[in-house]
């Protein structure tokens, strides 16, 4: 009986979370809405458990996060070139994410994992970037919700 009990709690309490998750793709393109070399969408608010998938639209394009732009914790995310890669969220904040080769070009994303605290977004101002991706990032940080 209380193996039945302790499965059927698990079981409760494990599905929500994996039926709840879902999908986000974001493009990696030449040209888009915002202007050349850009990710669509540029920002996106996510839960815990979602799973984000950078799509290499056009070539020449990687996803990775920004060096100490993520939540303390966190695993570092690093694609190759012309590759998809998928960031499976889990731990809540930001995540400021580049592509290497045009980031002085201003190819950034923010992703917003769950809830943010106003430390988390000051502190997100405050990441030294190139100057079009700091003005690109101003307008994602200004989406925060």
């Amino acid at each position: 009986m209380f193996r039945f009990l302790f499965t059927a709690v698990t079981v409760f309490f494990c599905i929500p979370a994996t039926v709840c998750a879902k999908d986000i793709i974001i493009e990696m393109k030449n040209n888009g809405i915002d202007g050349v070399m850009v990710f669509e969408p540029s920002y996106i608010k996510a839960r815990p458990g979602d799973r984000i998938i950078f799509k290499p639209t056009d070539k020449g394009h990687n996803a990775e996060t920004i060096p100490a732009f993520y939540p303390k914790g966190a695993t570092p995310l690093r694609g190759a070139i012309n590759k998809e890669i998928v960031f499976t969220t889990k731990l809540q904040g930001l995540y400021g994410i580049r592509c290497l080769p045009h980031f002085g070009m201003g190819m950034i994303a923010l992703i917003q994992i769950g809830s943010v605290k106003s430390a988390d977004v000051d502190a997100a101002k405050a990441v030294e970037l190139p100057p079009l991706a700091k003005k690109r990032m101003i307008a994602a940080i200004a989406r925060i919700r």
